[in-house]
């Protein structure tokens, strides 16, 4: 969930495939004073061939609002192969303003980095930040909507390309709307299963209380807002400095949590520890409104790893969910059904998206009958979404040649 190549190929130039004429002929019958005779008016002539609305597009890029008041961003290259990359970015605080997303990728913007090997690129804010996958779909869909309308030709093919909670929107996107879609390249997405997930950060956060209680004012559950206004400044010194004072406790922490770290390194254990506790911090209270409940429950769970496990058990902070959350958590699981092909690149240490979510989304797709579809390329690194240029490039390219070659150009009418 996280906030958060180039591919050998050019796509045989404009794809547009223009409707053929459609011929019809009219005939009205009428009975004239009593008449059964028939009366057949005269046959129209043929319609004009439809013409694909929209001004051809400028090398550049544009911006503007979707119907819901998400913000997007179009970009064209100096010579456009015809295919279009969507770009769904990852999860941001739900403080935060609405804003288009910058994503760089090994030190170039997503948005050069696409028009730069003749992409189109497009990209959407989102209407609200925060747990919004599933609206950020339908965002989607208002974007290629608008950018068929404005811009003549329509795409050829259209792919989405999505890291973190990004990764989840593309999957989501390419499941539900094939026919809107030619494929996705997911990464580091919370795909497997959405509930696990949300139950990993409150778990790690149930976790910390216990090994280091009274570090973080309210509970994991209920965070108050001098948590998040104090975050930068007073908190994560205040947990850095605990970690580095109390290794024990620290080691214990990850040990019950299986969260991943770099070995002995301790500046991997505080990235991993306030990676996690910044999620439960900011998207907590944006979760449970948004599901309209609160889905967390370790009432049966029985924690191991530490190093007197019936203590841990026994002190724990114990949680009931909401069964009113499991509802809104249905708008974002996944079935690992697949019609169009769907890349998906995850590093094996991954400390906030578990590595397990590929697994799962894996077996998803088996018990689908849908593994021709889906391709899964797994990264032995630290990290959550650490990829290197090379690895992106190889999992943009292996889509498309998952995709298949696109149709035929034809010229294109104008109006």
């Amino acid at each position: 969930m996280g906030r958060n190549g180039t591919v050998k190929r050019n796509p045989d130039g404009f794809r547009r495939l223009l409707s053929g004429a459609v011929l019809i002929s009219t005939s009205w019958i009428s009975a004239c004073g009593g008449s059964d005779q028939e009366v057949s008016g005269p046959t129209p002539p043929p319609p004009e061939t439809p013409v694909d609305g929209g001004q051809a597009p400028v090398a550049g890029c544009s911006d503007g609002s979707l119907a819901h008041g998400a913000l997007y961003r179009i970009c064209f290259p100096d010579q456009w192969n015809g295919d279009l990359v969507l770009f769904a970015h990852g999860y941001i605080a739900p403080q935060e303003e609405l804003a288009i997303p910058e994503d760089v990728v090994g030190g170039q913007s997503a948005s050069s980095l696409a028009t730069g090997l003749g992409y189109a690129y497009a990209t959407t804010s989102y209407r609200a930040n925060g747990l919004v996958a599933a609206d950020a779909v339908d965002d989607l869909l208002e974007l290629v909507d608008t950018m068929d309308a404005r811009f003549r030709p329509d795409p050829a093919r259209r792919v989405v390309v999505g890291f973190s909670e990004g990764g989840l929107v593309a999957t989501l996107a390419v499941e539900r709307h094939p026919d809107r879609f030619d494929g996705a390249l997911a990464g580091c997405g919370p795909i497997g299963d959405f509930s696990a997930q949300l139950d990993y950060i409150a778990d790690f956060r149930v976790v910390f209380d216990y090994f280091f209680p009274g570090l973080l004012p309210g509970s994991a559950l209920n965070i108050p807002d001098e948590v998040r206004e104090g975050w930068e400044p007073v908190y994560v010194p205040a947990i850095v400095a605990a970690l580095a004072a109390r290794p024990d406790e620290t080691r214990q922490l990850l040990n019950v949590t299986q969260a991943p770290v770099a070995g002995a390194d301790v500046r991997s254990r505080a990235e991993t520890v306030l990676g996690l506790l910044w999620y439960n911090v900011f998207g907590t209270a944006d979760a449970q409104e948004r599901l309209g409940g609160q889905p967390f429950d370790n009432t049966q769970r029985v924690y191991a790893g530490s190093s007197d496990d019936t203590a841990l058990n026994a002190g724990i902070e114990r949680y009931q969910a909401d069964p009113s959350a499991q509802s809104g958590l249905a708008r974002f699981a996944t079935t690992g059904s697949l019609s169009v092909p769907l890349v998906n690149l995850h590093t094996s240490g991954d400390p906030i998206v578990p590595f397990s979510q590929s697994e799962l989304y894996r077996q998803k797709v088996a018990q689908a009958g849908s593994g021709g579809k889906f391709t899964q390329i797994d990264v032995d690194r630290f990290g959550h979404c650490s990829f290197q240029g090379q690895e992106l490039l190889t999992a943009f390219s292996r889509l498309w040649e998952s995709i298949g070659p696109g149709p035929m150009a034809l010229p294109t009418r104008t109006p």
